[in-house]
């Protein structure tokens, strides 16, 4: 037994004991629960062939969403393609549910070689790649289309290549939908947002965004979202269809206006520490794996998106859709952004722009 399959449960001793223990959302136990990380927490897919392999390797593997979830499914994908790939010599153990620590503290974890895998949005990895901002400006993406154009092109692969040194490498691009706003009360114009207590997630851009839309921005992590929702700490929150119906919060913020202010990507992390342990082939058969993945999880977003619109809706809740001219007022209330956040990357913006109109 190799010294990593040790590591590894080592590794989940110490966050056990050393206080990184997270308290399960409201997709997993009740608040309150702690979650003791255990091998059967863990979904560790085994490719068909490979079940009575003895693994040289077991890595770890960070998701703050439910098992259900594209992103969780796109995890489970690229940890059954390692192990086929690897003719069950590598195993994978994806944690859902934050398990392993919220967001931004997984990917400290994956930096440091703590865990080796992460999935995580932009706004938790800005500080190790200031490029990745670029990519989170609002109403920057004509459609989904322009979007992938973008990311799977030249540009992507720059911004990729802009975390080297930082202890992350970059392996594949996940999709997040497109983020808008809902509330507990109907809005269906900028004046409407004036004055409203909006939750966001904890990042600059993100507070600034919502401020220049005239409300107030209130850092909240993803799973605290629905309890400031229920009891009125905040009016409201943005988020794409998907988390909107697998966190509840359509049953407290019931008016979704689909301003559609954000098309973020996601990216499938590993940890520089663990790459380097592995052979230059498995490094590249890790990336492969990450590919494929993510070609199964963007066809998964898109029916889930699709499908929890769907259910919400059904369930009474209202889709509130702009006018172009008021659209366009969103637009130029945070136009002021792209300087403030990408002065010294505007040649990025203007090339992501000039994609879209060909």
């Amino acid at each position: 037994m190799k010294q990593l399959i040790r590591k590894s449960y080592m590794i989940t001793i110490l966050i056990a004991l050393l206080g990184s223990l997270v308290f399960l959302d409201a997709c997993g136990s009740k608040p309150g629960t702690v979650a003791v990380l255990m091998e059967e927490d863990a979904i560790a897919p085994v490719a068909e062939g490979y079940e009575n392999v003895t693994p040289d390797y077991i890595f770890t593997y960070a998701e703050n969403q439910n098992e259900d979830y594209p992103t969780t499914q796109g995890a489970r994908e690229f940890a059954r393609l390692v192990n086929e790939k690897s003719q069950g010599r590598i195993r994978v153990r994806v944690y859902a549910n934050a398990q392993l620590g919220d967001e931004a503290s997984a990917v400290q974890q994956v930096q440091y070689g703590g865990i080796d895998f992460v999935r995580a949005s932009l706004a938790a990895i800005t500080d190790y790649s200031e490029e990745t901002i670029v990519l989170m400006m609002p109403y920057l993406y004509q459609s989904p289309g322009h979007m992938w154009k973008v990311l799977d092109g030249e540009i992507g692969q720059e911004v990729m290549n802009s975390f080297t040194g930082s202890g992350l490498v970059p392996l594949a691009w996940y999709d997040a939908g497109v983020r808008s706003f809902y509330t507990r009360k109907p809005v269906s114009s900028i004046k409407g947002m004036k004055g409203l207590k909006i939750r966001v997630q904890p990042s600059s851009l993100m507070e600034d965004l919502v401020e220049e839309l005239g409300a107030g921005a209130v850092p909240i992590n993803y799973e605290d979202v629905y309890d400031a929702l229920q009891t009125g700490t905040v009016d409201g929150a943005e988020n794409n269809w998907s988390s909107y119906e697998a966190m509840d919060h359509y049953k407290v913020a019931p008016y979704f206006l689909a301003d559609e202010h954000s098309r973020t990507p996601e990216l499938q992390l590993a940890s520089e520490q663990t790459m380097q342990q592995l052979s230059a082939q498995d490094r590249q058969m890790i990336r492969e794996c990450a590919q494929e993945s993510a070609v199964l999880e963007r066809e998964l977003w898109q029916e889930t998106e699709e499908s929890s619109r769907q259910k919400v809706l059904d369930e009474g809740c209202r889709e509130i859709s702009l006018s172009d001219e008021e659209k366009q007022k969103f637009k130029d209330a945070v136009r002021p952004l792209y300087e403030q956040y990408c002065g010294g990357y505007m040649e990025f913006i203007h090339r992501i722009e000039a994609l879209g109109v060909q």
